[in-house]
């Protein structure tokens, strides 16, 4: 690995946060999605973080020491981990030792849908070889700009995250509401649960729990912690939130 980045691993000062993504039923957590971060000043976002290693050419190595630390640190539960798209062209994925392979719960990888489809095309060996020892797989950012929902028919995830494009603002009176119940409706017809990102609000958490969606992720659910934090009390759940 690039030393800046090694090292930086190693004093700490790359780590994740992790967040809920809870169950809209219940109120309960479902499971974590694992969320890169760093302390160093030059890489203070997660998007910065991911370019420095992309350019210098060791996104495998880092995704494989993300991977690492998101699982130790989590064993309670699923977790969702994002896999950057240039991770399908390193070896690291796909070796035994990695440690996907260890984790006692549903691990589900994280594509995102603005990657062009024929990317996935041509890695569709390795989605093969790492389904086939249980990893699953989520879409991610549906519906961020340019949407092509042959994601799903192509790539048959197990689950698909809503962007909070398509969740800002919703209410149970707009035409954004019966454009993502449509949405719901089609991804379960598919065989895929539906994570709706950027909840913020108790008016948005009402909307998408009448979506039929099966879970919500979001502040106002709780936000991202070093240790996997609990969904907040005031997210109002039950025959309430229903309303």
């Amino acid at each position: 690995m690039h030393k800046p980045l090694s090292d930086a691993v190693s004093r700490g000062d790359i780590y994740i946060a992790y967040q809920p993504i809870v169950d809209l039923t219940t109120g309960g957590t479902f499971g974590y999605e694992a969320l890169a971060r760093s302390a160093v000043p030059a890489w203070r976002g997660p998007l910065e973080l991911i370019a420095a290693a992309v350019d210098t050419h060791c996104m495998g190595e880092l995704g494989r020491a993300l991977r690492q630390m998101a699982i130790a640190g989590c064993q309670t539960h699923p977790l969702f981990i994002n896999l950057h798209p240039s991770e399908f062209d390193a070896e690291w994925l796909v070796r035994p030792d990695d440690a996907i392979t260890t984790h006692p719960h549903d691990i589900y990888l994280e594509i995102t849908e603005s990657v062009p489809i024929s990317h996935y095309r041509f890695c569709r060996s390795v989605l093969t070889e790492i389904r086939g020892k249980g990893i699953k797989l989520a879409v991610d950012d549906l519906g961020a700009g340019y949407s092509n929902l042959k994601y799903i028919a192509d790539l048959s995830p197990e689950a698909v995250k809503l962007d909070r494009e398509l969740i800002t603002g919703i209410t149970r009176e707009s035409r954004l509401h019966k454009l993502v119940t449509a949405i719901v409706r089609l991804c379960s017809d598919l065989g895929a649960a539906v994570v709706a990102e950027g909840i913020e609000t108790d008016v948005e958490l009402r909307a998408v729990i009448a979506t039929g969606a099966q879970y919500g992720q979001g502040y106002f659910l709780a936000r991202p912690a070093a240790e996997p934090p609990s969904v907040n009390s005031y997210a109002g759940f039950g025959k309430a939130s229903r309303l």
